[in-house]
């Protein structure tokens, strides 16, 4: 049994394709409902499975792309095997339309294989399916240097995306299926448990507690993780906005599951991934002496996590270099150090 009972906060009044103005100001998940239910393959999705499957294969453009394939029984529960040294399903190139018709072939089976397109970048594989099936994200793009937030679609029969991060901001849309996310706040990383950065199903470690029936005595501190937790049910129709590093595991419902999501950032293009760091940092950090360790704590504290203009309050400008404000040729000139550095 789930031991989580906290609701998430839902904004009803959200007009039809229109994310609220106040999205940013948002620090924890909020269900927005009815967001996208005017979209064609929301009220396509009401009328029939077979209707939908026809609508989506329409704009199908044949290419391959990755998928997710699991054995029956299953049940759609993504993520490692007992050892949790490789994942408890098979990645592979399919064509599309093959894998929604095997969706619905199986619509009715008692134990059906897992089918899952993840993650698929709608413009790449179901060109045009956006003209009546796409959100107004304006309002994430203020900085005009951010990368344009790009949509992906994700299909498949039952499916439980075991609890991860996102480094971006994230509004998904439920387009068919009823869907479940349960949520934490960032801070509560170590009660989650994260198994292997490697492998990984979709790139972020995922939490090794089984949600719906934890093992307290394996993963006591997940009981700490559990108050904080919090719940959104959505309903076919319905967003979600989840900010960035929130954990979230993302469960589909039904036998057939569609959703829409749209991560952002307003950061400028030219900024590296923060996992870039944390893996600097494996190499060059994590272990040295424990001494060694406190004091860089509190470097980093200084340069990176404190006040941003602290580091340079005391200095002239001309001699502020790296430690002023970043800008593209600055990150050129330190990626090209960082290269230097590392072929060593």
């Amino acid at each position: 049994m789930l031991p989580i009972n906290r609701q998430a906060k839902v904004v009803h009044n959200c007009q039809s394709g229109n994310v609220p103005d106040d999205i940013h100001t948002y620090e924890e998940p909020v269900i927005l409902k009815g967001l996208v239910d005017h979209w064609e393959l929301v009220k396509i999705g009401l009328e029939s499975d077979s209707k939908t499957a026809e609508y989506l294969k329409s704009f199908y453009n044949g290419k391959p792309t990755l998928t997710y394939f699991g054995e029956p029984g299953l049940d759609g529960r993504y993520g490692y095997n007992e050892t949790a040294t490789d994942l408890n399903f098979k990645k592979e190139k399919a064509q599309l339309d093959q894998v929604i018709d095997l969706i619905i072939t199986h619509l009715n089976d008692e134990t059906p294989p897992s089918l899952y397109i993840a993650s698929n970048v709608i413009d790449l594989n179901f060109p045009g399916l956006r003209k009546n099936n796409d959100l107004d994200m304006s309002f994430a793009t203020r900085n005009p240097n951010s990368e344009p937030p790009i949509p992906s679609i994700w299909i498949g029969n039952k499916s439980i995306a075991r609890c991860h991060y996102d480094a971006s901001d994230n509004i998904a849309c439920v387009v068919k299926g009823r869907r479940r996310f349960i949520m934490f706040p960032p801070d509560q990383i170590e009660n989650l448990y994260p198994g292997p950065l490697s492998p990984t199903p979709g790139g972020q470690a995922i939490t090794m507690v089984d949600l719906h029936n934890p093992d307290y005595q394996q993963f006591p501190k997940f009981k700490q993780a559990a108050e904080k937790g919090m719940i959104a049910e959505l309903e076919p129709g319905d967003g979600i906005f989840i900010p960035s590093m929130w954990w979230h595991q993302v469960e589909g419902l039904n036998n057939f599951n569609i959703l829409v999501n749209y991560w952002w950032s307003n950061a400028e293009r030219f900024m590296g991934s923060a996992m870039n760091v944390l893996h600097h940092a494996m190499l060059s950090l994590r272990d040295k002496p424990a001494h060694e360790k406190a004091a860089w704590k509190h470097v980093f504290d200084y340069y990176i996590f404190n006040n941003e203009s602290l580091p340079t309050q005391h200095l002239p400008v001309a001699s502020q270099g790296l430690l002023s404000p970043m800008d593209e040729l600055k990150s050129r000139q330190l990626r090209a150090m960082l290269i230097n550095k590392l072929n060593r």
